[in-house]
């Protein structure tokens, strides 16, 4: 299976030409994108079903932003044009189509709209020798010639921003959640590709596996059976094969790396960014992360917080692929910090036994009944987690070792890992509300446990010693937080880095309980969002 092949949306200059000139009279406001409103009308003029209609969109817009930009309408027109002679299906996509050689799809009522629409704009038209300036015509499937203002909601993740800045982020700095979570978001973070991370200990293959994807290197790759990869290397999309050294990349407007600024110089020297034009990158970026060590000697000889870099990561993620090998099973300290770290994005993890062709079916058997026991213990979970079992890199498979039926097996479980992953770009809206929704539940409850810690310091006297007698019995804290604002158990975070962290500040220079922010966040998580979600659904639902 080709993962980030860009099939659709290409397509030759003269019918870009043709879709260019469509794409401007269904684009009302001249902003550049098409919403579902402006689509209806005209997409109907194709005579196809609403049903049609509705996969036509739903392929087209399939980030789910809520509307089409030009490559994205290029899209619909293709299905469009696809779907006048054939039956869309769901597969449609990865089936074998010529998507260069497509026809402009056949728009019945067309020419009279473009001849009408060219006859009553009269830019400078001369009127008895006077040069005459009127006003542009409305254009097709508008209300109004007006341009949005620039505040105006015209996506899911400008709807988010918005809402971010309003309503969210003053709950935020009032408590300090930036201090005790995450830092507070920027555009950038909003505006960020789907990420892919990468962690397993060293020689597990996380770099072949990148190359694997890619068909090719990456700028800065290196391979071998020992510790090669040291630094965290994001590989994301450029317009050439370069590498940026993390320094520079942390203060980078347009890319969401400014939190990482918080792990210090030590750590930022050991991060970088690569990159290098591919399809692949267009939708996704990847992280490959150094390998992880064993031992006491090993953990002390990191200078800079690796667990933390990593939780920080995942909680920017989409997916995070732990890798491991049939050789190297046992579960080092270190590793099981990171694992632990990567509690609350559980539903984000899969696991890659990698490499399985280097052992024979019985010793597979065996190797990946021990995994899933070592990661039952260190996971914590009675859910079984997904495992996918394959030898990803550009060798053939060992059919030696194997046998057919093992060979059959990788090309299957090959194929389930790479149709995931190509359904992250798809995802990436909903993930990215998911996240939003759970900051905000999650800031909310901080700023409930701090109003209470707030309350329960002393007036004048004795405020050093209530403090400590607070944070030593947090669990109890947390416990009348969550009976006395009936919370759920499971949204509060851990307890021993919110009692590292509270440590460092004055409880008394907190605010008091702010009804009025805290209701804003409730009204935002049960009007605003709903009503975002529903402005920009699909326009045939």
């Amino acid at each position: 299976m080709e993962i980030g092949s860009g099939r659709t949306g290409v397509c030759p200059k003269e019918h870009q030409k043709i879709y260019q000139e469509w794409f401007n009279l269904v684009d009302s406001d001249g902003d550049g994108r098409i919403t579902g409103n402006e689509a209806t009308k005209f997409f109907a003029m194709s005579k196809l079903s609403r049903e049609e209609l509705k996969q036509v969109w739903a392929i087209a817009d399939t980030k789910r932003q809520g509307f089409l930009g030009f490559s994205e309408f290029v899209t619909a027109m293709q299905m469009i044009s696809l779907a006048q002679e054939h039956e869309l299906s769901p597969d449609i996509l990865k089936t074998a189509v010529d998507w260069e050689n497509i026809k402009p799809p056949v728009i019945e009522g067309l020419d009279d709209l473009i001849a009408k629409t060219k006859s009553l704009t009269t830019y400078g038209v001369e009127v008895n020798g006077t040069a005459q300036f009127q006003p542009s015509v409305q254009r097709f499937g508008s209300k109004s010639a007006k341009k949005l203002p620039h505040n105006a909601v015209t996506s899911i993740v400008d709807g988010l921003k918005r809402l971010y800045n309003e309503k969210l982020k003053p709950l935020e700095l009032a408590y300090r959640f930036n201090d005790f979570a995450s830092p507070s978001l920027t555009n950038s973070d909003f505006d960020a590709k789907p990420m892919v991370m990468l962690l397993g200990q060293y020689s597990t293959g996380k770099t072949t596996f990148i190359k694997h994807l890619l068909r090719c290197d990456y700028p800065g790759a290196h391979i071998g059976p020992e510790p090669t990869t040291d630094r965290f290397v994001v590989v994301m999309s450029g317009p050439d094969e370069r590498s940026i050294p993390g320094n520079t990349i942390a203060v980078h407007a347009d890319m969401p790396f400014s939190g990482l600024t918080a792990f210090g110089g030590a750590f930022l020297s050991k991060f970088e960014c690569s990159q290098m034009p591919h399809p692949l990158l267009d939708e996704i970026t990847i992280v490959d992360t150094p390998g992880v060590l064993s031992g006491e000697k090993q953990r002390t000889q990191r200078s800079y917080d690796f667990t933390g870099a990593i939780s920080w990561f995942a909680a920017k993620c989409d997916v995070i692929l732990l890798l491991f090998d049939p050789h190297k099973l046992d579960i080092s300290d270190e590793f099981k910090r990171v694992i632990s770290s990567l509690r609350g994005h559980d539903d984000k993890i899969r696991v890659v036994l990698n490499k399985a062709d280097q052992v024979d079916t019985q010793q597979l058997m065996r190797v990946y009944g021990a995994l899933m026991w070592s990661l039952g213990k260190v996971l914590n979970t009675p859910e079984v987690v997904r495992v996918y079992i394959g030898s990803f890199n550009d060798k053939p498979v060992n059919e030696g070792v194997v046998g057919p039926i093992g060979k059959e097996l990788f090309e299957k479980e090959q194929d389930d890992l790479l149709s995931d992953l190509v359904d992250i770009p798809k995802k990436a809206c909903d993930r990215r509300i998911n996240e939003f929704v759970k900051r905000a539940r999650a800031a909310k409850i901080h700023a409930y446990i701090m109003s209470h810690l707030k309350k329960e310091m002393p007036a004048v006297m004795g405020k050093s010693k209530a403090q400590r007698k607070l944070i030593d019995n947090l669990e109890e804290e947390f416990a009348k937080v969550q009976r006395d604002f009936h919370l759920p158990a499971g949204d509060f975070p851990d307890v021993e880095h919110f009692r590292e962290v509270l440590g460092g500040y004055s409880i008394d220079k907190f605010d008091k309980l702010k009804p009025k922010m805290i209701q804003a966040v409730d009204d935002m998580l049960g009007y605003d969002i709903p009503e975002l979600l529903k402005k920009f659904r699909n326009p045939y639902n």
